[in-house]
């Protein structure tokens, strides 16, 4: 049997941060793959999007309804914490025009390479390979037992992440040990993914974007909520910021209405009557271009009722204006299903955040366990937002075992 002060299962950001800042401790981590950080490599398409330079206090409204819960950890480790951290390791960050951040080199390799070297320099150990085939509380902390062995230790640390991206390791193992220790599991979807549409009509326009339009979200006949950002088309339906921050409250038969001139039913309906009595001899197609929208956009939506782009304001019905109206303010997507886990790029569900302490993220059933990162019941926008909560999450473990 070996043993450690500090057992940390998955070798991700949360539990690499965790291993980094768990001092004057002895720390293993124990990392199911063959090499450590896998999912972090392939993060923001292998440019690492690590955190976000907008103010600390704009955080919290990117984390959906459980974002008190980060309060203390982000207040305790900030984003630009973080950015000072990694700078302070030989890595420069650059800033792209959407407040993202990434390292200057755009390799999510050096992220990972700057946690692995701190790791060694507080010479913690790093154990691939390591499948975990059960854990047990004892009078003095845990036993872990591996495909290779039998670990013990006083505190544990688990930040196996959710299960997006299984093909990484990310396969819900930490829900399972959780369980396991008595704890409770909010179902587990997948959140930042994609959105397929019923019926779809728009794959000719696949990779064409617009920009921070609102999408309102029915469910049968009742509106559930709204949420405004950047839409992409694709082949098979709908994508971008605005829709796979969204996806977290998507269901598959939801319907999607979204405004593509960010004008109200109504305040449309008055503004065409107006200029159809001042301009009547102006083109649809030439009126429209006010809105500033993709033109294979528009000609798809006048086709979709049938409106011809050469008619003239004057010359179309109230009908076909009323339509027109509710095409370009509210056009509506059925919803076929939201992308699976292979497509998801973070899970929304998992540990109850009800059993943890939000102040030192340590188990409140078990003593000595913590959790940190995504394995919790807590997901981010995209933006930097999931890799900053995991660093702090795991900032705020390590300084509080360290003591």
């Amino acid at each position: 049997m070996k043993s450690a002060d500090v057992l940390i299962i998955g070798a991700g950001p949360a539990g690499l941060f965790t291993a980094i800042h768990c001092t004057n401790r002895k720390v293993v981590v124990l990392e199911k793959n063959a090499v450590p950080g896998k999912k972090l490599l392939i993060s923001g398409t292998g440019r690492c999007n690590l955190t976000h330079d907008c103010k600390l206090s704009d955080f919290f409204d990117h984390y959906g309804e459980n974002h008190r819960f980060l309060k203390t950890a982000l207040h305790g480790f900030t984003n630009f914490d973080l950015i000072r951290f990694f700078e302070n390791h030989g890595m420069k960050t650059v800033v792209d025009k959407n407040g993202k951040v990434f390292p200057a080199s755009q390799k999510a390799s050096d992220v990972l390479q700057v946690l692995l070297d701190a790791c060694t320099k507080n010479k913690v150990e790093i154990a691939c390979n390591q499948q975990i085939t059960g854990i047990e509380k004892t009078e003095t902390g845990f036993t872990v037992k591996t495909s290779s062995g039998i670990f013990a230790c006083r505190f544990l640390v688990i930040t196996t992440g959710g299960m997006s991206y299984p093909a990484t390791g990310s396969t819900g193992d930490g829900y399972h040990f959780a369980k396991q220790l008595g704890h409770a599991i909010v179902p587990p979807k997948p959140s930042l993914s994609p959105v397929f549409i019923r019926d779809y009509t728009m794959n000719s326009i696949s990779g064409v974007s617009v920009q921070n339009k609102t999408v309102y979200l029915y469910r049968g006949e009742k509106k559930i909520t709204e949420h405004s950002g950047d839409i992409g088309f694709t082949h098979k339906g709908l994508s971008g910021p605005g829709i796979l921050d969204f996806s977290r409250h998507i269901l598959s038969g939801d319907i999607l209405k979204v405004n593509f001139i960010d004008l109200r039913i109504d305040d449309f309906r008055n503004e065409l009557i107006k200029v159809s009595e001042k301009e009547g001899k102006t083109a649809i197609q030439t009126y429209l271009k006010k809105f500033d929208l993709p033109r294979s956009l528009v000609m798809l939506i006048l086709k979709s009722i049938n409106v011809e782009p050469e008619s003239r304001l004057a010359e179309i019905t109230k009908i076909q204006r009323n339509q027109l109206v509710a095409a370009f303010c509210e056009f509506p997507f059925t919803v076929e299903k939201v992308g699976g886990f292979n497509m998801a790029m973070v899970t929304a569900g998992g540990v109850s955040l009800e059993e943890v302490n939000a102040k030192t993220l340590e188990s409140k059933l078990i003593p000595g366990l913590y959790f940190a990162g995504e394995v919790l019941d807590i997901d981010g926008d995209t933006g930097g937002y999931n890799l900053q909560a995991a660093f702090s999450m795991g900032f705020l473990v390590g300084k509080g075992i360290s003591g």
